[in-house]
């Protein structure tokens, strides 16, 4: 019976049925794979699994398929066939007989996200021991990017998400790289809203500060926000000594700060990636929303959220208005954004950098801390080292083609 005929609840082969592994591998060029699947036609085998793979312009193309019916002879014929196919093509060709399709994966599976900058082999060989110590098995590997970083995925079963997660965040941190262990399954590409913090995240400044040095009190805020981001204080006392520092500076100081923001590298190539696959994007800010309003106006931001300094006069007042975002203020505005999304918590991301954004990462079901403090790289679920933002995009499988891909249909 061939593959057309055999019904969906059928597998194509049983596992003593016998089977040929066949492979290709040479230079690529167009038609291999097509000439290949022409000339296997002729014996009217069964596809049981396919596999290619081209790296710098070689192509290795693999084939499991049942044997041709009438034995040996008809399988002599087949393989005799097959290698004057690859000769005359300049291909090399291997063909291996066994029995049934390849071993079924183990439970549990997850994808391993490799970021390096470089990635050494070095590097690269401890993770995949560390994968095999905690007993999983790597299935597939595939490379997602190599700019701005080197980002490669590898497909892991038979080992739980969490304990994978574990003992890799331990080795990633020996070896210098970032590594993001996620569940595989539908879930991955599901997670529709992204929620970010905004100072030294979506930005490379803290708002806070901007606003300080037109005042003649950088230093001193710049101290007590350090001080904050690392837990040292708590975030709700430090706003008000902060902004209270503000008072009497000239309401058209907002356009001249709005003007000194500078956003992270790969931010908008980030947001506009994201918009293209169909997320919603929103920002959650200790910041201002004197600033937070025109970043999503330029961005195209679904939600944000953030303090808002107080205006009497023309003047600031050295105080905020309404109600305080905070680190327990971010997770609640997550869960609220979540709730307008109409996305399940379990499938948002976060992203942040500080420890008032400890509470927003480990309500989300995916938390990335971005260059963060080393508390939160520790508590939250993956961890990115590297000053690009849109790195972010190859923990959710996205690949660069996807990111140009999004560029290109602007």
């Amino acid at each position: 019976m061939s593959a057309s005929q055999t019904s969906p609840a059928t597998p194509v082969t049983s596992d003593d049925e016998p089977t040929l592994l066949v492979k290709i591998f040479g230079k690529d060029r167009p038609g291999i794979t097509a000439g290949l699947f022409d000339t296997l036609a002729a014996y009217a085998v069964d596809v049981v699994d396919i596999e290619q793979v081209v790296t710098r312009g070689r192509i290795t193309l693999c084939a499991l398929v049942t044997a041709p019916e009438g034995g040996g002879h008809a399988e002599g014929e087949l393989r005799a066939t097959v290698h004057s196919w690859a000769e005359s093509v300049r291909m090399q060709a291997e063909i291996i007989s066994g029995r049934g399709d390849n071993r079924p994966r183990g439970t549990g599976r997850s994808h391993v996200t490799v970021l390096g900058h470089p990635l050494t082999a070095e590097s690269t060989a401890a993770i995949a021991a560390r994968i095999t110590g905690t007993g999983g098995n790597i299935d597939r590997i595939f490379r997602l990017a190599k700019y701005p970083v080197t980002a490669v995925e590898f497909a892991v079963s038979g080992t739980e998400t969490e304990a994978l997660r574990t003992a890799l965040a331990l080795e990633a941190h020996r070896r210098g790289v970032d590594v993001a262990v996620v569940a595989a399954g539908l879930q991955r590409r599901a997670q529709r809203l992204i929620v970010m913090d905004v100072d030294s995240t979506l930005i490379q400044d803290e708002v806070i500060e901007l606003f300080a040095a037109h005042a003649g009190c950088e230093a001193e805020v710049a101290e007590v926000t350090a001080r904050a981001m690392r837990g040292e204080l708590d975030f709700e006392e430090s706003l008000h000594a902060r902004v209270a520092l503000l008072a009497g500076l000239d309401e058209s100081v907002v356009d001249k700060v709005r003007a000194e923001v500078r956003l992270t590298p790969g931010a908008r190539t980030l947001i506009r990636t994201l918009k293209r696959l169909g997320y919603q994007v929103g920002v959650v800010s200790g910041g201002f929303t004197q600033v937070t309003d025109d970043l999503q106006e330029r961005l195209g931001l679904d939600f944000a959220s953030a303090n808002t300094l107080e205006v009497a006069d023309g003047k600031l007042t050295g105080r905020v208005t309404g109600e305080i975002v905070d680190r327990a203020g971010k997770a609640r505005l997550l869960r609220r954004f979540a709730a307008e999304a109409g996305v399940p918590l379990a499938q948002t991301v976060a992203i942040g950098d500080g420890a008032n954004d400890l509470d927003m990462l480990n309500a989300a079901g995916l938390g990335v801390a971005f260059n963060a403090k080393p508390v939160v790289r520790q508590a939250a679920h993956t961890a990115v080292n590297v000053p690009f933002l849109d790195t972010v995009l190859y923990l959710l499988g996205v690949t660069r083609e996807e990111v140009e891909a999004a560029r290109t249909h602007e």
